[in-house]
């Protein structure tokens, strides 16, 4: 078992001080997955990396964290953590400008290899929060295909991180992945 399994596994037993030293092993990973995350919104949510990765931290650490089996299954809930961050922030700035004259904008669902049509930066955040609402549909009808969209639209894993998080197979994970596409595809457009 990996120093950090261990950490994590104490860490839901109560242990804060595993919690800490687990969350500075995994800073760099928790870092790369608020790099993707911004990537893909811009300067819709005026956050940077670090101001992401320590928020999301403070939801964690704030919150009845589930136990964890290992790293892939912290980061896929990180991912999910980063993901109501962002989703919170949009919609506050939504809310600061709902009937401030804002200019309209056409909304891009077009789906490329690899990502969901970059929410963010191609219809702002009102696309952002119709990926989110969508992500939420797939949920009540199949949770392992949002499960494998959060993963890796907003968490930035790979398939092979995915597939470990997950207990499934990498195939398992990239049909997945293309049923989950064409869902979201659908409730989008």
């Amino acid at each position: 078992m990996s120093e950090i399994t261990t950490l994590l596994q104490a860490a839901s037993g109560g242990d804060r001080q595993a919690a800490d030293r687990a969350y500075a092993l995994l800073y760099a990973d928790l870092r790369r997955l608020a790099h993707s995350r911004l990537r893909r919104e811009g300067v819709y949510t005026l956050l940077d990396t670090t101001s992401l990765v320590h928020e999301s931290y403070l939801r964690l650490h704030g919150s009845a964290e589930p136990g964890f089996a290992g790293r892939d299954q912290f980061l896929a809930y990180a991912a999910r953590v980063m993901r109501s961050v962002v989703v919170y922030l949009v919609r506050a700035r939504n809310a600061e400008r709902r009937g401030g004259g804002a200019a309209h904008v056409t909304l891009s669902t077009t789906l490329v290899e690899g990502d969901l049509g970059r929410a963010g930066r191609a219809g702002g955040r009102d696309e952002v929060l119709q990926v989110h609402e969508a992500l939420d549909a797939l949920e009540a009808q199949d949770a392992r295909l949002a499960s494998v969209v959060e993963m890796r639209y907003f968490g930035g894993l790979s398939e092979r991180e995915i597939a470990e998080a997950m207990g499934v197979t990498e195939r398992t994970v990239q049909r997945d992945w293309q049923k989950a596409r064409l869902f979201l595809a659908v409730a989008i457009g």
